[in-house]
């Protein structure tokens, strides 16, 4: 179902995207499946570097949340066939802004927009918006995502 919702969407999985650092990409547990920090990374390339400092940046911080889901999907396909996968339980949503910037929230809707076009229902989750400082790789956002097997 998922893959054929993902057609449906015209999403095509990249290839898992190597960690930067000494974790995996995904791990199970019981029927949970934690997927690690993704970045917005397509084809090798961030999408969106640097801190968001004005409501105008929302809608490319979306934009690279949404890659950030994606990806993330590509992680689970690397543990598991993906439409094993019932629904979301969590997304978080990390934000490089400055300290002004008071829109992480919805930055991290791109993420959960794209959720509910994938999953419908299942894809309602809970979540949390962080806003940092700084991520890896200068990256602008990343997404943790748990999946319900």
């Amino acid at each position: 179902m998922i893959k054929r919702r993902l057609e449906e969407l015209g999403i095509i999985l990249p290839e898992v995207p190597k960690p930067v650092a000494s974790y995996i990409p995904a791990k199970i547990q019981e029927n949970l499946l934690y997927i690690s920090g993704q970045l917005p990374l397509k084809d090798g390339k961030l999408l969106l570097t640097g801190a968001l400092k004005q409501e105008s940046d929302v809608e490319n911080g979306k934009k690279a949340m949404e890659q950030c889901l994606i990806n993330s999907l590509a992680a689970a396909s690397s543990v598991i066939d993906i439409d094993q996968i019932k629904g979301i339980l969590k997304l978080t949503a990390f934000v490089a802004s400055t300290q002004d910037f008071v829109w992480q929230h919805l930055v991290a809707n791109g993420a959960s927009e794209l959720a509910f076009r994938i999953f419908g229902d299942a894809g309602k989750h809970v979540r949390s918006a962080v806003g940092v400082a700084s991520l890896p790789l200068n990256a602008s956002v990343e997404l943790e995502v748990i999946y319900i097997l």
